[in-house]
């Protein structure tokens, strides 16, 4: 049995030993090679959830894993929020991997030892995010993931994927260097330390304008988050294919970006020292316009990739609309969207992937009848849609029910009048989707359907099962991420006034 510092070090190191078996065994040996990435996965799960117990009741196990100089570490440090995001990017690599040898093999993509690479360094950088114990660690961490997925994006070589790349990397590497990276340099001037401190490190020792600028900083130079207007890069990146739209979606990207917003509110800032400061409430605005907007063009996409992007845009920002609540309950909220939209956004993609692999349809105005031909798939779909318009029995309806009490307890009626809007929108541009592909005669040429398919290669259709099972078993079984949540949120609960 690993130590918790050991445990630490083996999770983010991991990926990446499975990542050199992946360039040994290569092109030639490719069914040992995605066993090492399935074993792997499933190792680092296992180190992963090992640690959940004890952080639940309340430790918080640290490992220095480099000194620049004093006060300035490469650290980890295992707490709530980040263990919620680790179970969620181990367990989801997993998934995403068996999905991946079915819809790579079935599309017969090049370079597929590079793409397992890359993937494996992504997952580590993302554990390096989870566990990070300061702003620098997981500034290191957050770049890495950048750089690593840049790889994946352009992963075709065609002019569009090299076009969409550029988008990509600029504007996430523009936004962390010119903001980010500029908040945090700031932080360290003005209270002595990057590290991440329950209640914060920052009260008594900004106040006024500065506390609202530093705010700016951080929530923008955290674009993986996507708040409008720096959400471009996302949609941008759909050129990629599916396994790889679904690590940006739901498994790493996007999730170490509202991840980070989290983090930054609850231990750089502190709750409390925000809603003394009243320096977030143009946060709850933007955050609720990029809700409100992205549903709008998702509504006008008909292309069944681009809908999904706009789709995660929107549901991005109900985590940080939950976050700058500032109500314990609503922090909670934020946690466990994190978890239900991985689930039910990964369903949604695997979906969309499975329909191309099989039928090779990308537009929505394509689906009339494909229920009947990929009842699996369809179904899987319309479960990661329930989650995301918020309806039981999914994981979606219990992080919106924790985000709209805390609204309500806040009486911040701008926030209920955008979650109830938001909803209506979720289920105009997905139930439609369902109902024409279940309910529709399916579309003919000459009096014959347009293509002759039945189901994606099984192991597609495993995935998207088990992410769709997942969806539902959060709704019914939330007890661990609640109680990470819960745990998470303790100390500010304690200092409440």
């Amino acid at each position: 049995m690993l130590s918790a510092p050991d445990a630490i070090l083996a999770a983010i190191l991991l990926p990446l030993v499975g990542g050199a078996g992946v360039v040994l065994f290569g092109e030639r040996h490719r069914n040992l090679r995605e066993a090492v990435t399935l074993v792997t996965g499933a190792v680092l799960f296992v180190i992963v959830a090992s640690l959940t117990a004890d952080i639940i009741n309340g430790a918080r196990p640290s490992l220095i894993a480099y000194e620049m100089m004093a006060g300035l570490e490469i650290k980890f440090t295992v707490e709530p929020l980040g263990q919620i995001f680790a179970l969620v990017a181990s367990g989801l690599w997993i998934v995403n991997s068996i999905y991946s040898i079915g819809y790579m093999r079935g599309n017969a993509e090049k370079n597929q030892t590079r793409f397992y690479l890359c993937f494996t360094i992504a997952i580590a950088s993302s554990i390096g995010i989870a566990y990070a114990g300061n702003m620098l660690t997981l500034f290191v961490f957050y770049e890495a993931l950048t750089l690593s997925t840049y790889p994946l994006v352009t992963h075709s070589g065609k002019p569009e994927a090299r076009s969409g790349g550029r988008v990509y990397l600029g504007i996430l590497m523009a936004t962390s260097i010119g903001l980010l990276f500029l908040g945090l340099l700031w932080t360290l001037n003005i209270a002595g330390t990057l590290d991440f401190t329950p209640g914060g490190i920052l009260a008594g020792k900004a106040e006024g304008p500065i506390v609202g600028v530093l705010l700016f900083l951080y929530m923008f130079g955290i674009g993986k988050a996507a708040l409008m207007p720096v959400h471009r890069w996302l949609p941008a990146a759909m050129v990629a294919p599916t396994p790889v739209s679904a690590l940006l979606h739901a498994v790493a990207v996007v999730k170490a970006g509202v991840f980070s917003v989290v983090k930054v509110l609850v231990y750089i800032f502190g709750l409390d020292f925000l809603n003394d400061a009243t320096a977030d409430n143009w946060l709850i605005y933007i955050a609720g316009y990029t809700i409100i907007a992205a549903s709008i063009i998702a509504l006008r996409q008909d292309n069944l990739k681009r809908r999904l992007a706009y789709s995660t845009i929107s549901q991005l920002s109900y985590v940080i609309l939950a976050a700058a609540i500032l109500a314990p309950i609503s922090m909670i909220g934020a946690a466990m969207h994190i978890a239900a939209h991985a689930f039910g956004k990964i369903t949604l993609f695997f979906a969309a992937g499975s329909i191309y692999t099989a039928a090779h349809k990308t537009e929505v105005s394509q689906l009339n009848g494909i229920g009947r031909r990929m009842p699996w798939t369809m179904t899987a779909f319309a479960i990661g849609a329930l989650s995301m318009i918020g309806l039981p029995p999914t994981a979606g309806f219990v992080s919106k029910w924790y985000i709209l009490s805390g609204a309500l307890e806040t009486q911040q009626m701008f926030a209920v009048g955008v979650i109830i809007l938001s909803t209506l929108l979720n289920a105009a541009y997905f139930l439609p989707i369902v109902y024409v592909a279940f309910f529709k005669a399916e579309t003919k040429v000459d009096g014959h359907a347009h293509v002759d398919h039945g189901e994606a290669p099984l192991g597609v259709v495993i995935a998207l099962s088990l992410t769709a099972l997942g969806t539902v078993a959060l709704f019914f079984f939330p007890d661990i991420p609640l109680g990470l949540a819960q745990s998470m949120m303790a100390p500010e609960i304690m200092g409440a006034r």
